[in-house]
């Protein structure tokens, strides 16, 4: 069995999320995925906010639809710590996760103290490890844990074994992240790992660096990330979680028709990526 045809991947709720949960599940299991990302709770105040926390119809609504596809949940997002944060405020988030069936939950680092992020993320850990979710920070250049260096500096400081890093290819090239630096961590902090691509330059303002990652991505290979290189400095086993948002392309395409494309994609990358191993 080749690579792409062991790899196990998600969609992740980005790609789509002109989708509610339930459509997202369906549509991950009409593009052939293994596994899908939900968003519980919005990124930004500007974004919708489903009502899948709690005792909830959508909830209960997506929980039907997982049973009737068999999709599975990889990851739910997002948890922010920011310097106001009360962790326990996040249970019910949790909680439902759980209930989903997930498995990861992202978590970003929005507190420029170093120390009351490793103390919040252990505090995180410790409220989901009775549920069986492991709180995984993605390092993202314009939060407060700009890379994979401080990223791993956090995990191992938390001292928790239900965490880990989440490597974005594009947060990891915009933050010129190194796979020296990919390969010299601990390979336990890696759960899954995100897919995209990119320009090969690198935006010169932060606006652009939002837009690019927000809104308007690539199809895998089709940009100039080193996505072969990433790939191949991670475990071989790792659950691949395409995200690829696409304002422009979403306008006149459905989001399953999106999906399978970049499904297409990735399998074709990952094929390419150990073929030349």
């Amino acid at each position: 069995m080749t690579q792409a045809q062991s790899r196990a991947l998600s969609l992740s709720a980005l790609t789509a999320l002109e989708l509610a949960p339930p459509q997202m599940v369906q549509c991950a299991a009409d593009a052939g995925y293994d596994f899908v990302g939900l968003r519980l709770l919005p990124a930004t105040d500007h974004e919708v906010r489903h009502e899948i926390v709690g005792d909830t119809p959508l909830k209960r609504e997506t929980l039907a639809v997982l049973k009737d596809t068999g999709m599975r949940v990889l990851d739910v997002e997002i948890i922010r710590l920011k310097p106001e944060t009360d962790v326990a405020s996040f249970k019910p988030m949790l909680e439902t996760a759980a209930e989903l069936g997930a498995r990861y939950v992202l978590v970003a680092g929005n507190d420029p103290d170093e120390a009351r992020t490793v103390d919040r993320l252990g505090k995180l850990c410790d409220l989901a490890a009775p549920l069986g979710l492991s709180p995984s920070l993605e390092p993202m250049p314009w939060t407060d844990v700009k890379n994979i260096t401080q990223g791993a500096r956090v995990v191992k400081a938390s001292g928790r074994r239900n965490t880990g890093l989440i490597i974005d290819p594009l947060h990891f090239d915009r933050a010129a992240c190194s796979l020296d630096e990919l390969r010299s961590l601990p390979r336990e902090y890696f759960g899954y790992v995100q897919f995209c691509d990119a320009p090969a330059e690198r935006p010169a303002d932060l606006d652009t660096l939002l837009f690019q990652a927000r809104c308007e991505r690539m199809i895998p290979g089709e940009g100039g990330l080193d996505l072969a290189g990433i790939l191949r400095a991670l475990p071989d086993h790792l659950p691949i979680s395409i995200e690829v948002p696409t304002e422009q392309w979403a306008r006149t395409t459905p989001a399953v028709v999106r999906a399978r494309r970049l499904r297409e994609a990735t399998l074709a990358v990952i094929e390419q990526a150990y073929a030349t191993t």
